[in-house]
């Protein structure tokens, strides 16, 4: 598995980053979906069966980029899965993320978090 990140800037393409892992884009996988991409990496670097990758009904994923915000406040919003990397903050870094499962409306669950 190699992953490679790339942004469209204007009309230029830019790689950003490239990583022997599966990408992080996937991360709302672990929750909301049926096979993780990490579960479904290891099964096939194991010769297994791949799992199912569909979706588990709907779900999102905020980046937390620089600063992560209050542990108890994220986990008070229903469906919120709170991910944190250990890194140290700054600016710009992502620090880890919050998938959201098993609501009706993202859009309202994703501002109950409070992150801007």
């Amino acid at each position: 598995m190699f992953a490679i990140e790339l942004f469209q800037a204007g009309g230029t393409l830019l790689g950003n980053e490239m990583a022997p892992r599966v990408h992080n884009s996937g991360h709302w996988t672990i929750e909301g979906a049926r096979t993780s991409q990490f579960e479904n990496h290891v099964r096939a670097v194991a010769g297994l069966p791949l799992g199912a990758c569909d979706a588990i009904g709907r779900s999102a994923m905020v980046n937390l980029i620089g600063e992560t915000p209050p542990a108890a406040r994220v986990l008070r919003v229903d469906g919120a899965h709170l991910h944190l990397y250990g890194k140290a903050p700054r600016p710009g870094r992502k620090l880890g993320h919050v998938t959201i499962t098993g609501r009706d409306d993202l859009d309202a669950a994703v501002a109950e978090l409070g992150i801007a």
